[in-house]
């Protein structure tokens, strides 16, 4: 399957993808409809002075996001770890047990994070078409990678 990779040595830390992928999930029109306001991407730059990478959802094989969420919000399908908004109760198990800090709460409190952009996107994820570093890619590698 498919997924989101970052290779940190190309990552600028310019938050564009953050940007992008809010856009992307806001059904705006425009994207400077976001200038001044508050976003709310599901990718989150992370780092320092000396390294910066985008942190977003790695849809393990195994998810333990799906087995701690109480309210049956999150689920697998077809490879893509989703969240049911309408079922979450916001108690933040899930920020808790995911291992890669992927999982946030969104605009109206309820959990969200990357679902590679399924449902609105044209061949590949916002954040990894407005990279302009080409720090962010989606594609599919091997088990041990």
């Amino acid at each position: 399957m498919k997924r989101v990779y970052v290779n940190e040595e190309w990552c600028l830390g310019c938050h564009l993808c953050e940007y992008n992928c809010a856009f992307a999930n806001s059904k705006l029109e425009r994207m400077t409809a976001l200038k001044g306001r508050k976003i709310f991407p599901r990718i989150h730059v992370e780092g320092d002075d000396r390294i910066t990478f985008a942190v977003s959802c790695r849809h393990c094989t195994d998810p333990i996001c799906v087995k701690s969420c109480i309210a049956g919000a999150i689920s697998k399908e077809d490879g893509v770890v989703k969240i049911n908004r309408d079922k979450c109760v916001g108690c933040l198990t899930c920020v808790l047990v995911c291992p890669y800090g992927a999982l946030a709460p969104g605009e109206n409190g309820t959990m969200q994070k990357c679902e590679l952009c399924l449902s609105n996107r044209a061949g590949k994820p916002a954040c990894v078409t407005g990279c302009p570093n080409g720090a962010i890619v989606y594609e599919e590698r091997s088990e041990e990678e």
